[in-house]
Order: C-alpha cells, then sequence, then structure tokens
C-alpha cells in the first residue's frame, strides 16, 4: 500500500487473471476525499494493507487521499465507468447516484455508533449494497463509521436553532442537509468538500459540521472556534468499488476482497469507540475549542428537522422503508405525510 501525494493520470487496471491462469500482479487506485489522520484513511490503509497480505503482495493499492483524484462525486462517476477502482466517500455523496441511501442521512434517524452499525451490517445494509450496484454502477465492500456531526463555527456559541440567526453554515450538495438547515431557518451554502476549508479560513462562510474526527483531520480548529455537540446526522463512508472491476476478479479474489472490506469496517468501528473521546479532549485543550450542548437535550433540533422526513419519502423508496429502518433500530413508525 502507497499513499500518493501527487496527481497522476488515471487508468484501467489490468486483468486480474493471464491468460495463462495465473495470477498478474496489479495495482489499484484508491481514491480518499478527506485527508490522511481520518477515519477515511484508516479505513483505507486498512483495507489495502488486508488486500496486500491476503494476496501474498499480488495486489498492491496506491491511496490518494484529500480529493487528488477529483471530488468526491466525480470519484463515484469515475468508478461506475471503470476509470478508477476504489473510493471512500461521505455517504451523502453517493445519495444522488442512488437515491435509496439517502435513509441514512435523514435527521436523527441514526443517532449513534450502534445505530449506524445494526443498519449497515444488516438485511437494510445488504439491500442499499444492491441498490447502489443497480443505480450507480459500484459495490459497497465496507464502512467507515465517523461520529455524529458536530457543529461548528467562528462566531458564536449555538445551543438553539435561533441561534444560527446571521450564520452562513457549509453543507454538503444534499438535498436532505439542505432541507435540515432551512428547517431550522437558515439558507445554507452548498459547497464542495474541496472548497470548504478554504472559504472557512476567508469567511466566506461562518461554520460547517462534521464529526470530531474530521474536524481534527482536516485541521478545522485553525478556522473555526465553536462547537454544539450536534448529532442530526451520523456520518458514515462506504467503501466503494467499481462493479467492472469487481465482476473482472475471480471467485477467489472476489472472496478476498468481500472478507477485507468486513474486517476493516470492524476495525473502523473500533477505532471510532477507542479514538473519538480523546480526539474532542485535544479539540478543547490542545486547540481551544469550546464545545456547547444544545438546548433541552437537542428536542427543538431534533422536532424541526424530523419535519421534514415526509418530503423525501418518494426518494428513498417510500415512507415504509424508513419504517423498516426505525423498527431495526427498535423505535416506533415515522409520521405520515
Amino acid at each position: 500500500m502507497r499513499i500518493q501525494n501527487l496527481i497522476i493520470p488515471m487508468a484501467v487496471s489490468a486483468a486480474s487473471l493471464a491468460l495463462s491462469g495465473h495470477v498478474m500482479a496489479e495495482t489499484w487506485k484508491m481514491a480518499l476525499g478527506d485527508a490522511a489522520g481520518g477515519t477515511q484513511y484508516e479505513l483505507g490503509t486498512t483495507f489495502a494493507d488486508l488486500v496486500e497480505e491476503k494476496t501474498e503482495g499480488e495486489v498492491t493499492i496506491d491511496l490518494f487521499p484529500n480529493g487528488q483524484l477529483g471530488s468526491e462525486q466525480d470519484t463515484v462517476n469515475n468508478a461506475s465507468m471503470g476509470l478508477l477502482d476504489l473510493s471512500v466517500l461521505a455517504i451523502n455523496n453517493i445519495t444522488p447516484f442512488s437515491p435509496t441511501v439517502g435513509v441514512m442521512t435523514l435527521p436523527y434517524v441514526i443517532q449513534g455508533p450502534e445505530d449506524a452499525r445494526t443498519l449497515t451490517q444488516g438485511d437494510i445494509g445488504e439491500e442499499l449494497t444492491q441498490n447502489t450496484i443497480r443505480d450507480a454502477g459500484v459495490r459497497i465492500l465496507g464502512w467507515a463509521y465517523s461520529g455524529c456531526r458536530r457543529l461548528t463555527n467562528s462566531t458564536k456559541p449555538v445551543a438553539t436553532p435561533a441561534d444560527l440567526e446571521g450564520l452562513v453554515i457549509r453543507v454538503p450538495k444534499n438535498e436532505i442537509m439542505i432541507s435540515a438547515y432551512q428547517a431550522w431557518g437558515v439558507n445554507p451554502n452548498p459547497l464542495a468538500w474541496s472548497e470548504t476549508f478554504t472559504a472557512l479560513q476567508q469567511g466566506v462562510v461562518d461554520g460547517q459540521d462534521n464529526p470530531y474526527i474530521t474536524i481534527d483531520a482536516m485541521k478545522f480548529y485553525e478556522v473555526q472556534d465553536y462547537v454544539t455537540e450536534s448529532c442530526y446526522v451520523f456520518s458514515m463512508e462506504p467503501l466503494i468499488i467499481s462493479e467492472g472491476k469487481f465482476q473482472s476478479l475471480s471467485p477467489e479474489m472476489q472472496e478476498l476482497v468481500l472478507e477485507a472490506g468486513q474486517e476493516a469496517t470492524d476495525h473502523s468501528y473500533e477505532y471510532l469507540l477507542e479514538t473519538e473521546a480523546s480526539i474532542k479532549e485535544r479539540l478543547v485543550e490542545e486547540h481551544g475549542m469550546e464545545i456547547t450542548q444544545p438546548a433541552n437535550d437537542e428536542q427543538e433540533w431534533i422536532e424541526l428537522a424530523t419535519g421534514i422526513w415526509p418530503e423525501f419519502y418518494d426518494s428513498i423508496g417510500g415512507k415504509e422503508k424508513l419504517d423498516e429502518v426505525l423498527a431495526a433500530l427498535g423505535r416506533d413508525p415515522a409520521p405520515a405525510e
């Protein structure tokens, strides 16, 4: 496994089997949206090491962190067309290609790591994997679990939706997340991930939301002072492979890749549990960030944001699909439209 820091032309990888039946040594390319140090990087490096080990060095994987191979949505397109082998990207950036995945980004559906693991590792996760193959031409091999998205800003402590007045908040180009902020009374600024740090640095936007691990990895503490310990969306990053690439592999190689994806996913879950608290502490003690708890156990945030659920029933596969998700989490059905 090698970490690449320069952009180089992408090429389609060689076929996994030579005509002689012997496995040819190959190098696959993996795109990462985040910089080194976050959960995307942890998942990617773990998966790359496992694949190299399981194939006895016949397959190595070069990692291109920090969006070197294009935006996260670009990497879905490139993998679909066979121009890229692998990518780790935020779940909200695969939703435009496979809308049913949006059920995982509805506000306050996933409320912690256990919820995330329950959904991704059960029947619902398998169904979403099949949907991404059908809709986007990519297959989900594994998941990085990054944690609750925490609102940060450079201006003031924020405890209630009313405190957002006057702030410009960056959000991903994702209709569900945009609608959540609109429900809180603000019009967010949807910016590409690659533009976010610069926009915060230059004051184009006042804030953004991401898990503690991402805030630390992307050094947002350099341009943000305040954190609201919110949890409106739980951040997960699927590891995807080009379905064309996957189908070109021998059955044995497919099994090895799937095993590596599962083992990397298990590692990501444990990594989150082991590191999040210490990262939060470091952000406060070493970098001076101030953490504010949402007022009234986040109830006003929850009531307003979950009010948008009916707007997205059609795109996620119907209200019954959300009800299946909620039932899997031991919760009541969603409200009617």
